[in-house]
């Protein structure tokens, strides 16, 4: 996956410094380098959020992503044992 240019910090303030409306939603995005497109995935991703807010569900997100990496190891390891004690000798 690749990763952002941006962290959870700053998408947050640019989405604040859109919601101010003291330029045109374009003239932002140009600014700063991101399609409207891109400002509308992150307006649903994390709008209405605090930058404290923004960081804690990174981290969230980064645990269950290796959480699930973990069962996923796991599950292969029992299958595994089950093949193996399952053969007759």
């Amino acid at each position: 996956m690749k990763t952002s240019r941006f962290s959870a910090e700053q998408i947050v303030g640019i989405l604040n410094e859109a919601t101010k409306r003291e330029m045109k939603l374009g003239e932002i995005c140009r600014k700063h380098g991101i399609t409207e497109q891109t400002y509308y995935r992150w307006r649903r991703a994390y709008g209405g959020l605090q930058v404290d807010e923004a960081k804690r569900l990174r981290t969230l997100e980064d645990e269950n992503r290796r959480l699930k990496r973990l069962v996923a190891d796991q599950a292969l390891d029992i299958a595994m044992l089950k093949d193996v004690a399952g053969r007759k000798w």
